[in-house]
């Protein structure tokens, strides 16, 4: 065993877990150690510091955990991808770098539970906004951080076709707006990205190498957790493995920042969870928590691919050749099609009059290619990222045994409620009638995914089931909630786990419902709030206005 205790010990230095040691070691009275599986997200590393270079970390074990589903019942048992960042920063090492804290009324949904009355948009806002620092934004703009350790350039879009596609969304009849993370989140525009000066701006980069610098913060890479300590209901320590050294270390309070996989797969381990499943698997139950692994949410996207009439695409940049001289641009200058990360705008639109917020989010790139770097076979092209923001399907994560090592059955359940299957069907028509609008027409060179052939509802669920990839967004696997709630993980007050004393989580995994959005923005809120709600403070709420679809109407029909 360690011979030295630490007031925190933070199991996973990826987002949340960036921010927690900044925010808790920031006084210095309190000692923090950050364990982290993965390796140092090392300055000189370009797939890491290159916009551009996204697609290299995906499925590469030296950056990426390298998960995958179990076979998708709805999805013709297809087992799909996902990649984790496996590195300090987490997943906001290697992700697409798009910023978007999704719609206020998501927040309005989080307040509306039992319980968890302060995790609405007034309470979360002050929380968005001392994370970041927002170039883009007037310094009046109330909506908006102006001196946070993160860093957003907005982007700049100025891609011929960025702005073709936003007008064809005008009209298609959808609106442009501003800020989608400002007053009116509905509508088309350029995105904030977490890109500054040419370079990734990790939360790694923004908030642990910072604290880093502090006496107090130890940051241990390449050790890998494989239990928690528990004196009986309260964690001491945690057990840890580097190189073949097995570690056991000790801490006044755990806090797990694994995010939605690694967190309940440890908590299982500790004997938190489902008694009867605990039980199946050869884990002794120690604390009846049968929501821990439940509830798993994601968002499911697929890629819309155009041919381009212009040469106006950043396809050529894809060309093998082109590489080293795009490279040696940014490193000379930060400047190029490697200083993006081509994510620059796009929008949130409602695909029925049923639902009082956006439903479909949009992301529109001058570039026809997939995640795993896998281009289009055409000279230029262009593509929109699609899909449903919160569909009503419901997955899970358990324990296949007590081993550490083993990865955890992991079932998303995509596709399986008639909500999100209708929701798919309407996202593949809308996003068509966008991009068949008259101010596309000089650029459209016919669609190429899916295809002239995939043109009746069933033609399209059948093209999502085999096509679709994850947006890369899984959380809600110990959901916060009050003790009330049989299915509740975290108690919302103090984050931590209910029935146990010394134990947090502070990560995706807490989340009780996923946003409109990509999440790395809202795990940030949530880990700069529970920051407080650890050392037992609050930033005032702060009840602004925002733009209500349901308001228009009824100020319409008066």
């Amino acid at each position: 065993m360690s011979g030295k205790q630490y007031d925190y010990i933070i199991v996973g230095g990826g987002s949340a877990g960036s921010v927690l040691a900044d925010r808790l070691s920031a006084e210095g009275d309190r000692t923090v150690l950050v364990l982290e599986a993965g390796r140092s997200d090392y300055p000189w590393d370009l797939f890491i510091q290159m916009p551009a270079a996204l697609t290299f970390p995906s499925g590469n074990p030296l950056y990426d955990w390298r998960y995958e589903s179990d076979p998708e019942p709805f999805m013709g048992g297809r087992r799909v991808a996902h990649a984790r960042g496996k590195v300090l920063g987490g997943s906001s090492s290697i992700n697409g770098m798009i910023f978007q804290r999704g719609n206020p009324l998501d927040y309005e949904r989080w307040g509306a539970d039992a319980g968890m009355e302060t995790w609405d948009f007034a309470h979360c806002l002050p929380y968005f906004k001392r994370m970041e620092t927002c170039l883009a934004a007037a310094p009046e703009d109330p909506y908006r951080g102006h001196e946070g350790p993160l860093i957003l350039e907005r982007g700049p879009a100025q891609n011929p076709l960025f702005q073709a596609f936003f007008d064809a969304a005008v009209e298609a009849g959808y609106p442009r707006t501003e800020d989608v993370n400002g007053f009116c989140q509905e509508g088309f525009g350029p995105f904030d990205r977490n890109v500054h000066k040419g370079e990734r701006y990790s939360a790694s980069r923004g908030y642990l190498r910072p604290a880093r610098r502090r006496p107090n913060v130890t940051v241990q890479t390449l050790s890998f957790v494989t239990g928690i300590v528990m004196d009986g209901a309260r964690a001491t320590g945690v057990r840890y493995r580097r190189g073949r050294q097995e570690h056991v270390v000790s801490g006044g309070e755990v806090i797990l920042c694994g995010g939605a996989f690694n967190t309940p797969q440890l908590l299982q381990l500790a004997g938190i969870g489902d008694p009867e499943h605990l039980r199946s698997v050869g884990v002794a139950p120690r604390v009846a928590l049968p929501g821990v692994g439940e509830n798993l949410q994601d968002h499911l996207e697929v890629y819309i691919q155009h041919a381009c009439l212009q040469p106006v695409s950043q396809q050529p940049s894809l060309d093998l050749w082109r590489m080293p001289f795009i490279g040696l641009q940014w490193l000379l200058g930060r400047t190029g099609p490697a200083s993006t990360n081509h994510f620059e705008g796009g929008g949130f639109v409602r695909s029925n009059d049923e639902v009082g917020y956006p439903n479909l989010m949009y992301h529109f790139l001058p570039v026809a290619v997939r995640y795993d770097g896998k281009k289009a076979d055409v000279q230029h092209g262009y593509q929109v990222h699609v899909g449903p923001m919160y569909s009503d399907a419901r997955g899970h994560l358990r324990i296949r045994s007590a081993d550490p090592a083993e990865r955890p059955s992991i079932l998303f359940n995509y596709l399986s409620t008639e909500q999100d299957r209708r929701e798919w069907i309407e996202a593949i028509r809308v996003s068509r009638e966008i991009l068949r609008q008259p101010a596309m027409a000089p650029f459209n060179g016919g669609e190429i995914s899916p295809g002239a052939a995939v043109t009746t509802d069933q033609e399209i669920l059948d093209w999502v089931a085999r096509d679709a990839e994850t947006a890369l967004h899984p959380s809600c696997t110990a959901k916060m909630g009050p003790d009330s709630d049989p299915m509740a993980v975290v108690d919302p007050l103090t984050m931590k786990v209910h029935g146990t004393e010394g134990l947090r989580v502070v990560d995706a995994s807490a989340m009780p419902y996923v946003t409109n959005g990509n999440i790395f923005a809202p795990v940030m809120m949530l880990a700069e709030k529970a920051a407080d709600h650890i050392l037992g403070r609050a930033l005032p709420a702060e009840d602004l206005a925002y733009h209500r679809h349901e308001l228009a109407q009824t100020e319409e029909a008066a």
